[in-house]
C-alpha cells in the first residue's frame, strides 16, 4: 500500500495504528488501496486530551505551580503524541472514517499553530480552575470544554455522526456504505482484534523488572478509558513475539527512537551507518540502559512493523512501513538492522497468542506507576 504522509506533525501512533487497521479493510472489501482519516482521528484525541489535561489540573490543585508535576502537566497539554492505549481509547470510543468523509485540513497537516492556541487557552482554563473553589470545578469544566470543542471545529473541521462514502473494488465493482456509525464501520471492515493486543517495552533500567507490568502516571487521553500498560521484556522475547506476529501476516505496531543511526534519504536504520568514531577520534561508549538513564533515547516515533528477513530461525533485518510520505527510503518503506532494534526500539504491540505462554501471567498483574516524565512515556509527549 502507497505509504501515507503525517506532514508537520506528530501523529506518527495514530497513523501507524490506523495503518495497521487499513490493512483489515483492504482485506475485507477487496480494494486496491485505503487509507483512514487521520483528521477525524485527531479531532476526538486532541479533545479528550483537554478533558484529560483538565481533569489532572482539578485533581492536582493543591500541588504548587513550581512542582515538577505542575510544570510536567503545562508544558505539553495537548500535545500530537500518543502511545497505544490512547489510541484503542479512540478506536473503542469513536470508531474511524474514511479520509474522504473527513479529509485534511491545513492545521491537521501542520498542527504548530493550532497546538499554540489550545495551549495557551488550556494553561488559562487551568490556572482558573486552580484559584476557583473545587465545588466550581465541574461547572467551569463544562464550559471549558465547550470553547475547546468549538476551537477545534474551527481548526479542523466538524466530524461526521455517520459514513456515507463509496469507492470500486479491485475488480471495479461499485461499494457504498451509508448512514454507518464509525465505530460499526470499524467492527465490520477493519477489527484487528483490538482487546487481545498487549504492549510489550524493552526497558533494561535500574528503576524497572523484567516480567513485570508498569504504566505511567498522568498520560492517557480518555478519561474513562484503559490505562496505560506495559509488560517489559527481555529483547529476545520483545524479536520473536514481532517476528511471530509477522510470520502469521500480522503487521506489527512499535515505538523507537527513530533520529539515531538513520539516513532519511536512504531510509535505512543501521548501527554502522555512520562511521562517529573515525571521524571524530573518540568512542561512543553508552548501553541501552545508559542512554535512557541519562535522556541520551527515548522513544520518539511510532510505526508498522511488515516484514522481517530470518536465517537460521533468527531475524536479521525489518522492512517498516513509516508516515513520512513516499520521498525517504522505498517509496516510504525502511530498512531496519537486528542490531539497531535491539539498540533503539522500545516497543511493539502483539496479540497475546504470540506472546511466550509463561509471560501471560504477568498480564493480569497490577502495574507498577511510574513518573508522568519517564522515558517510556515519551512518544505520548
Amino acid at each position: 500500500l502507497p505509504a501515507t504522509n503525517q506532514m508537520a506533525s506528530g501523529r506518527c501512533w495514530g497513523f501507524a495504528g490506523l495503518n495497521l487497521m487499513r490493512l483489515k479493510v483492504v482485506d475485507s472489501l477487496d480494494l486496491n488501496t485505503f487509507e483512514f482519516s487521520q483528521n477525524y482521528f485527531m479531532f476526538w484525541d486532541k479533545l479528550e486530551k483537554a478533558n484529560y489535561f483538565l481533569e489532572n489540573i482539578i485533581k492536582s490543585r493543591n500541588e504548587s505551580y513550581e512542582s515538577r508535576l505542575i510544570t510536567h502537566l503545562l508544558k505539553a497539554p495537548v500535545q500530537d503524541g500518543g502511545q497505544w492505549d490512547m489510541f484503542v481509547n479512540l478506536i473503542k470510543k469513536y470508531g474511524a472514517v474514511p479520509k474522504d468523509v473527513m479529509p485534511e485540513t491545513n492545521h491537521s497537516s501542520k498542527s504548530g499553530a493550532m497546538n499554540y492556541i489550545l495551549t495557551h487557552k488550556l494553561r488559562e482554563f487551568g490556572s482558573i480552575l486552580r484559584k476557583k473553589p473545587a465545588k466550581n470545578s465541574a461547572a467551569l469544566k463544562k464550559n471549558m470544554m465547550e470553547t475547546i470543542y468549538n476551537l477545534l471545529a474551527i481548526f479542523l473541521g466538524q466530524p461526521p455522526d455517520l459514513i456515507n462514502w463509496s469507492t470500486r473494488n479491485k475488480d471495479n465493482k461499485y461499494i457504498v456504505i451509508s448512514d454507518m456509525r464509525p465505530i460499526d464501520f470499524c467492527k465490520k471492515y477493519a477489527d484487528i482484534n483490538i482487546k487481545d493486543k498487549v504492549c510489550l517495552i524493552h526497558a533494561p533500567m535500574s528503576n524497572k523488572k523484567f516480567n513485570t507490568m508498569y504504566t505511567v502516571e498522568y498520560l492517557g487521553n480518555v478519561v474513562e478509558g484503559q490505562i496505560i500498560k506495559y509488560l517489559n521484556v527481555d529483547i529476545k522475547e520483545l524479536k520473536k513475539s514481532a517476528m511471530d506476529s509477522i510470520k502469521n501476516n500480522e503487521a506489527v505496531w512499535f515505538g523507537c527512537d527513530v533520529g539515531k543511526r538513520f539516513s532519511r534519504d536512504m531510509g535505512v536504520l543501521d548501527m554502522g551507518i555512520y562511521d562517529y568514531e573515525n571521524v571524530f577520534q573518540t568512542s561512543f561508549k553508552m548501553n541501552k540502559q545508559t542512554r535512557l538513564e541519562y535522556g541520551d533515547s527515548e522513544m520518539t516515533h511510532a510505526m508498522l512493523l511488515t516484514g522481517v528477513d530470518i536465517k537460521k530461525r533468527s531475524s536479521t533485518k525489518w522492512k517498516i512501513e513509516n508516515s513520512w510520505g513516499t520521498k525517504s527510503g522505498n517509496q516510504g518503506y525502511m530498512m531496519m538492522t537486528d542490531e539497531w532494534f535491539d539498540e533503539y526500539t522500545y516497543e511493539v504491540v502483539i496479540d497475546k497468542k504470540y506472546l511466550n505462554k509463561r509471560l501471560l501471567k504477568y498480564l493480569d498483574t497490577e502495574p507498577i506507576k511510574l513518573a508522568p516524565w519517564d522515558p517510556m512515556g515519551a512518544l505520548a509527549r
